[in-house]
């Protein structure tokens, strides 16, 4: 099984990694995981464990309450684009809506209440050479400057995995964060041939020729999943995300 899905991933255009990892025997299995590659909205999960970062360090409250004004509003993903304006939201709101929804009002928010650079400061002091914010969400003049945000399957994976483990900022913070992940609405890839409820703490990522998908899948033992592709035929990448989920799910049923 292994080798079908690295030969799998060779023969796909364009610039893929791929990471999994078996959280309870270890088992795992990785193409190209410190690929730097464009983020979309994978950022987000790095925008979301600096923001649990600057609460446990007392900087900022998760319950304190932002008023919506027209200028945050961005398009594309998400609801606060059309919400009225004065709608009250905490802090906390912000967030699930950035991950869930994949928000990117709520996201440049959040970035703008946290700012760039200390965002990548605290990326840098936890360890995170391939996570890099260089840009607001659905920012076309800097994307058009060729002004991306990057990460990798790698450090994404370390991420996730140091929540499952309530390591991440802090155990109640990693409770905190998987379980905004596990509230995902958008579930076209890893969970598509998914039909009985089974907890996914994930998060997507789109644009022109990106398709990604990353999180915890909670069968009978927690397996790790990253599927990062830039350059790709989107539809094509994204049927191999699907199909390479379920087949290692049900591979992870029948080892047991």
């Amino acid at each position: 099984m292994s080798n079908d899905i690295i030969e799998s991933l060779q023969k796909i255009n364009g610039k893929t990694s791929f990471y999994f990892e078996n959280l309870i025997t270890g088992e795992s299995l990785a193409y190209q995981p410190d690929l730097s590659l464009m983020a979309a909205s994978i950022i987000k999960i790095p925008i979301m464990v600096a923001l649990f970062y600057q609460e446990k360090n007392g900087v900022i409250n998760l319950q304190d309450s932002y008023i919506l004004i027209e200028e945050d509003k961005k398009p594309s993903c998400g609801a606060l684009n059309v919400l009225h304006n004065g709608l009250e939201l905490t802090i906390e709101d912000l967030c699930s809506l950035m991950i869930i929804l994949s928000d990117n009002s709520a996201t440049n928010i959040l970035i703008n209440l946290l700012g760039m650079d200390t965002i990548n400061e605290i990326l840098a002091e936890l360890g995170y050479k391939n996570l890099k914010l260089n840009r607001f969400l659905f920012d076309r003049e800097a994307s058009a400057r060729g002004i991306q945000n990057y990460v990798s399957a790698g450090d994404i994976a370390d991420m996730l995995k140091k929540m499952y483990h309530g390591t991440l900022v802090s155990e109640t913070s990693s409770e905190k964060m998987l379980e905004i992940l596990k509230n995902q609405r958008l579930n076209g890839k890893i969970p598509f041939h998914f039909t009985e409820k089974i907890d996914i703490a994930h998060k997507t990522g789109e644009d022109t020729g990106i398709t990604h998908d990353v999180g915890i899948l909670y069968g009978k033992e927690p397996l790790l999943m990253l599927f990062l592709g830039n350059e790709v035929d989107v539809p094509v990448y994204e049927r191999f995300m699907q199909d390479t989920a379920w087949m290692l799910y049900q591979n992870s049923i029948n080892q047991l």
